[in-house]
């Protein structure tokens, strides 16, 4: 428990950094619109609220996280992506750094349509999980870092509240298995190696709930 909140601080303290180089240029929305209704509308709709489940919303995420994850789908000077995808890899190979800025803070600003809480019987374990964590496995809340409401944390982490509850699950799976490795300091896939898959699945359940 002590170590992940450790490097929740870590975490914490490389997020200025960003903020300082996102002060430098202003970015173009009225580009990034452009790009979101001709590139982002298939999987994403023009505006973030994807339609389908297996795609994440974007509308109202946290617009460092989002930069974050288009940087690192992309490859550079020929290296791997940070983060593997082969349709995300395509869609931002041709995104400058400025687009990518763009597009962050575009989504970032829309209105969020959110997702609902389908599964009644395990949201008691997900509100459970989400405000005091698991003591006995060294899991800490998941309010600590995303918010008592699921908002997130401007800067620091993504917003989790009315996320569908399939991809929030999918990704905590993905952490789990570490085939997705883009956590700064393996905190996600510490965490995620704690949960089950039925506690896994009530955390998402309860946070698309959220408001």
């Amino acid at each position: 428990m002590i170590r992940t909140m450790a490097l929740a601080v870590l975490l914490a303290a490389s997020f200025p950094v960003f903020a300082a180089e996102q002060a430098k240029a202003k970015p173009d929305l009225a580009k990034a619109q452009e790009i979101a209704e001709g590139v982002c509308v298939a999987c994403h709709a023009a505006d973030g609220n994807s339609p389908t489940a297996a795609n994440p919303i974007l509308a109202g995420q946290v617009p460092e996280y989002l930069y974050k994850q288009l940087s690192n789908f992309k490859s550079v000077d020929g290296k791997p992506p940070v983060r593997n995808n082969a349709i995300m890899g395509g869609m931002v190979a041709a995104l400058s750094d400025e687009d990518m800025r763009g597009l962050a803070l575009y989504f970032a600003q829309q209105k969020i349509k959110p997702s609902m809480a389908k599964d009644e019987t395990l949201l008691a374990e997900g509100k459970s999980l989400w405000r005091k964590g698991d003591f006995d496995k060294g899991v800490p809340a998941c309010a600590g870092c995303h918010g008592p409401a699921g908002g997130g944390l401007p800067i620091q982490y993504p917003r989790l509240a009315g996320q569908y509850a399939e991809y929030t699950a999918a990704q905590l799976k993905s952490f789990r298995s570490h085939e997705r490795a883009n956590d700064s300091e393996k905190m996600m896939r510490v965490i995620a190696g704690k949960l089950s898959d039925h506690q896994i699945n009530a955390v998402a359940e309860y946070a698309a709930g959220l408001r």
